[in-house]
């Protein structure tokens, strides 16, 4: 990523990155309703405070013949500290806390307010929102869509407002049981990234 990068390209990268997250018995009328399984997985990765995983990910740009390769680390700490450690091919990293965003490419930093690029608040929300278990805030920022089982899911995220669709078509997570292993998003334009992750123990 170059250091001239807009705030949002840079969040796009992250969103292209992160890592990862009861069933009642159905019976009679008293019983209490089974959750959907689109509930089950939001109570699975609430339940998880923090995580470390390797990524890596690659960039799929129309003007480029090959994809852009990178692999570091992402950390999560509940309920809203994401960060994005590139160690490949060049040092840099991306942390969102409380509000902020802070950009680090070797010697320079820089620090944002996310209230001053509200545009970035749904492409935040949708990854910590995901990590938290939040479906109230998913909701409120993308239409989504559950298919598969808590062992092996897929959640795709439809941006609802149309300024956001303009740039983003969708957001594509997989996940097995409380763990995301794959982040792919697909901009409007066509260009797409996609992160592998894997959990260290």
């Amino acid at each position: 990523m170059s250091a001239g990068r807009t705030p949002r390209r840079r969040v796009l990268a992250l969103l292209g990155a992160t890592a990862g997250v009861a069933c009642a018995r159905a019976g009679d009328s008293a019983a209490p309703a089974e959750p959907s399984p689109l509930d089950a997985l939001m109570t699975l990765l609430a339940q998880r405070r923090h995580g470390v995983a390797e990524s890596h990910q690659q960039q799929f740009l129309s003007v480029l013949k090959q994809p852009l390769d990178s692999s570091g680390l992402l950390l999560y700490e509940a309920p809203e500290h994401l960060e994005q450690r590139t160690l490949k091919p060049h040092p840099q990293s991306l942390v969102v806390d409380h509000g902020l965003v802070t950009l680090q490419l070797g010697a320079r930093e820089r620090t944002l307010r996310l209230a001053d690029y509200p545009q970035l608040i749904p492409l935040i929300e949708s990854v910590r929102a995901t990590l938290a278990g939040d479906r109230a805030a998913l909701e409120r920022q993308f239409q989504l869509d559950f298919s598969g089982e808590l062992a092996h899911w897929q959640l795709l995220l439809v941006p609802r407002d149309p300024a956001l669709a303009a740039q983003v078509q969708r957001i594509r997570l997989r996940g097995e049981s409380d763990a995301i292993s794959e982040v792919e998003v697909l901009q409007a334009g066509g260009d797409r990234s996609l992160m592998r992750i894997t959990a260290r123990e």
